[in-house]
């Protein structure tokens, strides 16, 4: 037999190999762990809609807390999402795994509370409405601040800033804002995309065309150059339907409570809309607003709308105090619950037969 003797400078090329096929393999290992499936808790729906209720979605990094979660959330076309809660992080944002990436928004702690997304010439941006600081604001992904709007001084039932206190924003394809002031005196406010007062309807009142709190509110396109509003008319217990310049359409209160806010999602006879309903589910409703199914209903009417439920009455598969929704591009569907020590649940949506 003869011996193999190698020589020191093959020696080390061959150790080498050794060490990069064992590292690549264990990267591969790393891999497949990262990809591991989430855990599904628990399915939601029916045969129309039908959702798996992803287990402890959403990690945070020691020392950073959800604080009270009131306000929004919505998701960027790479799948990132973007919550609102009462902290000094007023922002914060998750992969769509649920790895925590950033926080951001100190000097917007403690009132922030409706946000859309909205892209422009392949930007995307964040509009935001604030309580306590009576605007709307305009930022980019980072929270670095665009553009502020105060208190709608152009329309007369307002005499100070102490009365507007902005719930909902949604912006048109035309870049046009719509402002509910679900807090303040009830009326949605339009502005142009130069931030220029157009027109304000509403105010309080439970006949058509009259709110009692206009908490959220969507754009649902229909073109470029037509679209509808819907706004969630929270303590009239109904959504209501305007056209793009504010002209009452319809008023749906069929299968609704209290509801929050809307998200929409698809195009043309199969778009869907998630609305949160404060009052302990999620509704999620066709083309038409009209019902089709309803997600996470709580069965204890003690824990729906209710802000303090300690951590261990918790359920997976029942919402409590649903604020607001969003959904992505492939129609999971995130959802906040009005909670003093925060809670967000992403829903994975199912193929249905």
């Amino acid at each position: 037999m003869k011996c193999l003797c190698l020589a020191p400078r093959t020696l080390l090329i061959a150790c080498v190999a050794v060490l990069c096929v064992a590292a690549a393999a264990t990267s591969q290992d790393d891999e497949v762990k990262a990809q591991e499936p989430p855990v599904v808790s628990s399915r939601v729906g029916d045969n129309r809609n039908f959702y798996d209720w992803i287990q402890g979605w959403g990690t945070l990094p020691e020392g950073v807390k959800f604080g009270n979660t009131h306000g929004g959330v919505v998701v960027d076309k790479s799948g990132r999402v973007y919550m609102n809660t009462d902290s000094e992080n007023a922002v914060i944002v998750f992969e769509e795994d649920g790895t925590f990436v950033k926080g951001f928004g100190k000097e917007l702690a403690n009132g922030l509370h409706g946000m859309a997304i909205n892209e422009e010439d392949g930007v995307e941006y964040l509009y935001l409405t604030h309580l306590g600081r009576h605007e709307v604001l305009k930022t980019t992904l980072d929270g670095e601040i665009l553009w502020k709007i105060g208190y709608p001084e152009e329309c007369e039932a307002y005499t100070d800033a102490g009365q507007y206190k902005p719930t909902g924003v949604a912006v048109a394809p035309n870049g046009d804002v719509y402002v509910g002031d679900g807090y303040g005196l009830g009326y949605i406010h339009q502005y142009d995309k130069e931030q220029k007062y157009v027109r304000s309807w509403g105010g309080s009142g439970t006949e058509d065309g009259k709110f009692r709190t206009p908490h959220g509110l969507i754009v649902d396109p229909l073109g470029p150059k037509r679209w509808r509003i819907v706004v969630a008319d929270r303590e009239n217990g109904r959504i209501q339907i305007f056209d793009q310049e504010g002209n009452w359409i319809d008023t749906m209160d069929e299968g609704l409570r209290r509801p929050c806010h809307l998200t929409r999602w698809g195009d043309g006879r199969n778009r869907k809309f998630g609305v949160a309903d404060l009052a302990g589910r999620v509704t999620i409703l066709n083309y038409k607003h009209r019902v089709e199914t309803q997600l996470g209903d709580q069965p204890d009417p003690g824990k729906r709308a209710n802000n303090g439920v300690a951590r261990e009455h918790w359920k997976d598969g029942e919402f409590l105090a649903p604020h607001s929704s969003g959904f992505d591009a492939h129609g999971n569907l995130y959802v906040i619950d009005w909670l003093a020590l925060g809670r967000v649940t992403k829903l994975v949506r199912k193929k249905t037969d």
